[in-house]
């Protein structure tokens, strides 16, 4: 994560104390509270941003399957899969 110019404040957060105490005991040595939580926000943010494009993109590919008329069924992609997990297991096995 890029270092953040601190520029503006987060309302404070009142938790219990079990909350608490946990948050302080997931600390990495040297880590502050405030970073903690500054970094749970900003990867809060990042994983909604990616959530949202991979909801895009699934409503892009059910749009253009609609318009072609070009499906892949479950049992399809299922196979792809199985045969992908296959292979990898394979692989590992040789490593």
């Amino acid at each position: 994560m890029k270092p953040v110019t601190k520029t503006s404040t987060i309302p404070p957060l009142r938790v219990n104390e079990e909350v608490r105490a946990a948050a302080e005991a997931a600390l990495m040595e040297g880590e502050t509270l405030s970073g903690f939580v500054l970094e749970a926000i900003q990867l809060n943010i990042q994983r909604r941003a990616l959530q949202q494009e991979f909801i895009a993109r699934g409503l892009a590919a059910r749009d253009e399957a609609r318009r072609t008329g070009k499906y892949v069924s479950a049992d399809e992609v299922l196979a792809g899969l199985d045969q992908t997990l296959a292979r990898s297991r394979k692989a590992a096995v040789r490593r």
